[in-house]
């Protein structure tokens, strides 16, 4: 086995002999060179004019070797879109629509600008520069067409997880993705309907009417309730188990998977809609799905929308999405006095921190009960004389 170098450092004058007399290199090219040897026994050297230049430099080196920052520098030439597509394979195992999102971002945003870069070139400003630009320059599919604050801040995500994937191969020392400064999202207004809304909505939505209601009754997400299949309901116990979910992938086209969460979870089904889930599925087999296209093996989100948007605006809420649905089924089960635990379930989010930051402002109407709630506690009290007993010993103090 090759033996390693000891490891050392230091700075030479090249240009004058050990005895001080002048070298026979005197004068040509830089004359102080800086050299270390890494952990593995490599040589690494770097020339400079000035000898307080060449100990600055040599003193970092082994700083960053002593605090685990050290980069081989040898390394950080490798190219971006190198570690990019290194990078990439290791997210295989990604929602396939997570993992078109991330090629798609790479090929159309990233690549075009950083795919040649060396990581070391990369800097912070540069990076600022283009993040910023994003917002006016979008894409190669629609150049001069500035991305939306949403998207610009996927592509940072992206370019900022090929950086920290360099980092933890050791090809760069630091991120100069981090603090980045990026556009704020605009808040997009949550709108639900109300009780009466939602059954005239389902009435003008035809054969999708049962559809409809599981969506704003149920909280299903529509991939979840296009994947339904009728094996999942269960009439007798008023209950739906959602376990998968489709979503349309670039170049797949409807492809089925596991949940957003990846989590199976229950959910309640009103009398009323049982019934008309009874009638949907009657007959059928239970693999079968219980909202079934015209044609292919899914319902798409295009398909309904050829009924439902013209349901919605007849109705008059124009503009209304199918995925509001689930915004209307949180309004109404907060309306119904669902705590957040509940909500949380019902709707299948990660986490109840994620559904009180998104539906939180519903339980403010809330505070007026809670009042009212210590003012029938203090009625008792108040009819004992305890609160007069109370008042006058403050005001005879």
């Amino acid at each position: 086995m090759q033996q390693r170098r000891n490891r050392r450092a230091g700075v030479e004058d090249r240009w004058t002999k050990a005895d001080g007399l002048p070298s026979t290199r005197n004068g040509i090219g830089m004359r102080w060179r800086a050299r270390y040897v890494d952990a593995v026994g490599r040589e690494h050297n770097k020339m400079f004019g000035r000898k307080v230049e060449a100990q600055a430099w040599l003193n970092q080196q082994v700083s960053d070797q002593v605090t685990g920052t050290w980069t081989d520098p040898q390394l950080s030439v490798i190219t971006f879109g190198v570690m990019a597509e290194r990078w990439f394979k290791t997210k295989a195992t990604r929602a396939p629509k997570t993992v078109a999102g991330y090629r798609s971002l790479l090929d159309t945003v990233i690549l075009p600008r950083w795919g040649d870069v060396a990581l070391g070139d990369i800097g912070f400003e540069d990076m600022q520069e283009w993040t910023t630009s994003l917002s006016v320059n979008g894409s190669t599919k629609r150049p001069g067409k500035g991305l939306s604050a949403s998207r610009v801040i996927q592509a940072h995500q992206v370019v900022s997880g090929v950086l920290r994937y360099s980092i933890k191969a050791k090809h760069l020392a630091v991120n100069p993705a981090e603090d980045i400064e990026l556009p704020g999202k605009v808040e997009v207004e949550q709108r639900h309907l109300t009780h009466d809304q939602l059954h005239r909505l389902s009435v003008a939505s035809g054969r999708f009417r049962t559809l409809v209601l599981v969506l704003g009754y149920c909280g299903l997400r529509f991939g979840e309730a296009s994947a339904l299949r009728i094996g999942d309901v269960n009439i007798e116990a008023r209950r739906i188990e959602v376990k998968r979910s489709v979503t349309y992938v670039t170049g797949k086209g409807m492809v089925e998977g596991s949940t957003k969460t990846k989590t199976t979870r229950t959910v309640p089904v009103p009398q009323f809609l049982a019934a008309l889930l009874k009638t949907e599925i009657a007959g059928r087999a239970g693999h079968e799905r219980v909202f079934p296209p015209r044609r292919g093996e899914y319902l798409g989100v295009g398909e309904l929308r050829w009924v439902f948007n013209p349901a919605a605006n007849t109705i008059g809420v124009p503009g209304l999405k199918p995925h509001e649905l689930r915004h209307t089924c949180a309004s109404l089960a907060i309306s119904a006095g669902a705590n957040i635990k509940v909500v949380q379930r019902l709707l299948g989010h990660k986490t109840a921190a994620l559904t009180l930051d998104r539906y939180g402002h519903l339980y403010g109407d809330d505070l007026d009960a809670v009042a009212d709630a210590f003012d029938a506690a203090a009625v008792p009290l108040r009819s004992r004389g305890v609160l007069t007993t109370v008042q006058s010993g403050k005001n005879s103090g």
